[in-house]
């Protein structure tokens, strides 16, 4: 019996040493395959603001189809040409720009996608219903895996609300209306009876996580590790079925004021070993202060498009709680890639406070600039690269906090606007990470829809209403279709929005040449006086003309150089800039970008001193434009995982 136990002990005793070999060995091996995994390159695309809405549904409870094109013989769910042209996106050839964008990722062989919030148009059921059936087919034929976080245009608020849309096509070019309930949006003139469907009214979270749960809001069976700020477990307890316990919204709610909680649809996942992806929903609503106090009516909610200036006041939760994932991901040696729908560096290339200064208050969207504050905070709390979209702009910024570690924003262009494209991060060893701008230039049937717009086109003439520029609908590409889309709405809406008056109506009408000689003119008197009355000033234009010819001699730039385009093309380019960044110099052509940085420079060494607002104002606006051509790298640029630090390349 002794000698019996003596055997089972030393049995016992080897099985010991065996089972830590045999856990050293798994452990060992675990790791070598981490770092096979992240010895070959990862591809994760970017992709924001698709802002999606299927032009080729069906609602669920209602028979009307939309609009028949005779060209295509399907009938069409389109909003008009007039909206879009007054909207910061487009509404219609998006459907077509997302396939041709996911068929691009197809082709690169990338299989993951995340979307960086506004995937839809408004959360409407109808539009979700389409997308989910995309990213599924996709899914399912291609093995691409896909990672939503919310953005301001999906859950519009935390419940669902009646809505609609006033400007859908009716059958001959006029505006059809289209509500959730009969007693919505009843004032105004109706062209066409309204159309009454639940399909159209906006879903809150409860109703996009119907849709679009399975894609990164739950956990699938295929993750590594999925988390939330709520749930309780550590990387090493995770399993399938405590994700599982923790994913439901009501397990997910936080209060936003004392006593109302509204959900938080943050995660963390790893999709594949050494990788986690950071899914931030910084919506933030604000209950609005009402006279009988009802905070649950869905529509009295506030500054949700604001993003992380909101958070640092109403979500606090959410910067612990990355924190404690960043310290996570570097314990366990995973490389950690954050992204959420709201920027969270400086989107100007540092001339916010210019331009607060040159429009004058929080036009241009500028209440959207996220604090210095944000940057510090989430820098501190272990961040180094967020993926961003919200703004349609191609832009990255750069804030550094200490002497070895920087935090970088990514800007991600939008498919609905001007230059549309796409984002890919490519993880490499040795804590290099390559971003690559990915345009969407060519985009098949972009155009199947102007027949349509040729019917509208032709009942605003006929009615005597506004009209837009039917050019528009000569473009050759989805490239030079967002292009013209960005021209319109700069014509239209942007320059009666943002710009002083007066300064406005100096710009347009100025030619390049003026700008060229203006500097030169010695005359105290107004640059407004100097042009409406040039032929009282004769001897002032013709000498300062001849300085300004010298002045040129100089240089390799002519007179003739200065005489094919004007204030609103320099205007157009400004905004072209602010929106692709790098990407807009083909466009606008190296040889322009090269005079204009001419223009800026002579201005304001041959300033003169005299007190004119529009010499002023035009002083402050190149000083804007300077600042947009010496920004951060975003096309193509390599980050250091470790310290922040960018290259081109």
């Amino acid at each position: 019996m002794l000698y019996y136990n003596q055997g089972l002990n030393s049995l016992n005793v080897s099985y010991f040493w065996c089972l830590i070999l045999l856990t050293s060995f798994t452990s060992i091996v675990a790791q070598e395959s981490l770092n096979d995994s992240l010895n070959k390159d990862v591809q994760i695309a970017f992709i924001a603001d698709i802002h999606f809405q299927d032009i080729y549904g069906s609602f669920s409870d209602n028979n009307y189809k939309g609009v028949f094109n005779e060209s295509t013989k399907k009938f069409t769910l389109l909003r008009t040409m007039d909206s879009q042209l007054h909207s910061t996106r487009i509404f219609n050839e998006n459907y077509f720009a997302l396939f041709a964008a996911l068929d691009d990722m197809v082709a690169k062989g990338i299989k993951y996608v995340a979307l960086p919030g506004d995937y839809s148009d408004d959360g409407q059921a109808i539009h979700l219903r389409g997308l989910e059936k995309i990213l599924k087919t996709y899914s399912t034929n291609y093995g691409m895996q896909f990672f939503i976080t919310t953005g301001n245009h999906d859950p519009v608020g935390p419940f669902d609300q009646e809505s609609g849309k006033s400007d859908f096509m009716g059958t001959n070019g006029q505006t059809q209306r289209i509500y959730s309930n009969v007693d919505r949006n009843t004032n105004g003139i109706k062209e066409l009876p309204d159309v009454i469907t639940q399909d159209i009214k906006k879903l809150g979270y409860q109703g996009i996580f119907g849709h679009l749960k399975s894609f990164g809001f739950f956990p699938q069976k295929n993750y590594l590790y999925w988390a939330t700020p709520f749930s309780n477990y550590s990387p090493e307890s995770y399993t399938f079925q405590k994700g599982l316990e923790h994913a439901n919204l009501d397990k997910r709610m936080y209060d936003v004021i004392p006593n109302h909680s509204i959900p938080d649809a943050s995660y963390v996942v790893e999709p594949l070993p050494g990788v986690w992806l950071l899914a931030i929903d910084a919506n933030v609503y604000i209950p609005k202060n009402t006279e009988n106090g009802n905070l649950i009516n869905p529509i009295r909610y506030e500054g949700t498009s604001i993003g992380y200036n909101n958070v640092l006041t109403h979500k606090t939760h959410l910067i612990k709680w990355i924190k404690k994932v960043a310290n996570e991901a570097k314990k366990h040696n995973k490389t950690l890639i954050a992204f959420s729908h709201y920027p969270i560096v400086d989107f100007n290339d540092n001339a916010s406070e210019n331009l607060k200064a040159f429009f004058g208050g929080n036009k241009w969207q500028l209440e959207r600039v996220p604090d210095e504050m944000v940057s510090k905070l989430l820098s501190d709390a272990g961040i180094t690269i967020h993926i961003a979209g919200h703004m349609h702009i191609n832009d990255t910024g750069i804030r550094s906090f200490s002497e070895n570690k920087s935090i970088v924003n990514i800007q991600t262009p939008s498919i609905a606007a001007y230059i549309p494209g796409y984002k890919i991060l490519n993880i490499k060893s040795g804590n290099k990470i390559e971003v690559n701008t990915i345009t969407i230039n060519t985009v098949p049937n972009f155009n199947e829809l102007f027949p349509l717009y040729e019917k509208e086109f032709n009942y605003l003439k006929q009615s005597g209403k506004p009209l837009w520029n039917f050019d528009i609908l000569r473009s050759k590409s989805y490239h030079d279709f967002t292009m013209f889309h960005l021209r319109e709405l700069v014509r239209l809406r942007f320059l009666e929005d943002d710009w002083i008056p007066s300064f406005k109506d100096f710009m347009l009408k100025i030619t390049g040449e003026e700008l060229l000689i203006l500097p030169y003119l010695d005359s105290k008197i107004g640059y407004e006086t100097l042009i409406s009355n040039k032929n009282s000033f004769k001897d002032e234009w013709k000498l300062a003309k001849n300085k300004a010819k010298k002045e040129l001699e100089k240089t390799d730039f002519k007179l003739n150089d200065f005489k094919d385009w004007d204030g609103f093309d320099l205007i157009f380019d400004f905004y072209r800039l602010r929106n692709a960044d790098i990407l807009a110099i083909k466009d606008i052509g190296l040889k322009r970008i090269e005079i204009y940085k001419w223009l800026f420079t002579n201005q304001k060494v041959n300033k003169r001193n005299y007190d004119d607002l529009n010499e002023k104002k035009l002083l402050e606006f190149y000083n804007i434009f300077a600042h947009f051509l010496n920004g951060a790298p975003t096309e193509n640029f390599s980050i250091d995982y470790k310290t922040g630090n960018i290259f081109n390349y």
